[in-house]
């Protein structure tokens, strides 16, 4: 078998790594192997906390909201749900910016939720239901030439035309269209 040189593929692939590697402390950013390793470390880190910052920042946004309505009188868990009661559709993220930059409407969202709570809800309009629109049939125009003259002959039968069996397809479908 003869001799396979890595060349400039493999310098290539190994120079990508080390570059990723820059900065590294020791061996780390000049070894390709510990280069390598710890690139591959990094990279399962960056993905794995990439997911973590979603649930940290909801915690973060919880805080907020639970810091800001301890502040009016209520609790977190009762202004969620009283916000959720009387259907007002606001995330915790605009939640808990409201409560930082605009502490006025945050407390006009916590009277919403003890109202909620206390059962004074505001009076919905119902949403009025039209009666569903009567079935018209409409007839549409088939075009009996397209059709088969198995199917043409078994519609004639039902449309009561005489000898229908021993008619041509052309025959057919004049009959068929002076009915209609």
């Amino acid at each position: 078998m003869p001799r396979v040189k890595g060349g400039t593929v493999a310098r290539r692939r190994r120079k990508k790594i080390l570059k990723l590697a820059k900065g590294y402390f020791g061996s780390k950013h000049a070894l390709y192997r510990t280069a390598h390793e710890q690139v591959m470390r990094s990279l399962k880190y960056a993905y794995r906390d990439r997911k973590k910052r979603k649930s940290e920042f909801r915690k973060l946004w919880i805080s907020r909201i639970n810091a800001a309505a301890k502040l009016n009188g209520t609790k977190y868990s009762l202004l969620i749900h009283g916000l959720a009661l009387a259907n007002v559709q606001v995330n915790r993220k605009m939640l808990a910016d409201i409560a930082v930059h605009q502490p006025e409407d945050f407390k006009a969202y916590c009277k919403i939720a003890t109202d909620a709570l206390q059962g004074n809800l505001p009076k919905q309009e119902k949403p009025v239901v039209k009666a569903a629109p009567k079935k018209v049939e409409v007839t549409e125009k088939v075009d009996y030439s397209k059709m088969l003259v198995k199917e043409l002959k078994a519609l004639a039968e039902e449309k009561g035309i005489e000898d229908a069996n021993k008619m041509l397809k052309a025959d057919l479908v004049e009959a068929l269209e002076k009915l209609n």
